[in-house]
């Protein structure tokens, strides 16, 4: 059987932000296919700069615009959707992208764009070390 030849961080090079595995509760907001609104609330799985994957049981279709309301912040996005895939639940799972870049509204801090685990910063967080201008709790 022949394997595909992919290289390891192949598509991690094609991101164009950070991904992180992020439950967040949204109410999603859109149209049918004939035209009836509908609203659902659901959660996120992976959050972005970009937008997010999420789990949708209405079914929507690429390109459809959706509205997407972060319920712990009230604050609301126009998104597309880009992708759409069975799951591995009996919920589909929807990619969206936001009409605009937004870091900020997923309440998270993604790292550079320039951020590289190979970094030197990196290596000396994954070795324990402790940064000079880090707060240190003591519990």
């Amino acid at each position: 059987m022949n394997k595909p030849h992919i290289q390891p961080h192949q598509y991690a090079q094609q991101r164009r932000s950070q991904r992180i595995l992020l439950s967040v509760s949204l109410l999603v907001s859109g149209k049918q296919a004939g035209g009836a609104p509908f609203s659902e609330r659901t959660h996120t799985l992976v959050v972005s700069a970009h937008g997010a994957l999420i789990q949708l049981q209405e079914r929507v279709v690429i390109g459809q615009k959706l509205r997407i309301k972060h319920l712990a912040t009230n604050e609301e996005m126009n998104c597309t959707v880009v992708d759409v895939n069975p799951g591995n639940s009996s919920i589909p799972e929807v990619a969206v992208e936001f009409s605009e870049v937004c870091p900020r509204f997923w309440r998270v801090s993604f790292p550079p764009a320039d951020w590289s685990s190979r970094s030197a910063e990196a290596k000396r967080m994954s070795s324990g070390a402790v940064p000079a201008n880090a707060v240190v709790v003591k519990k």
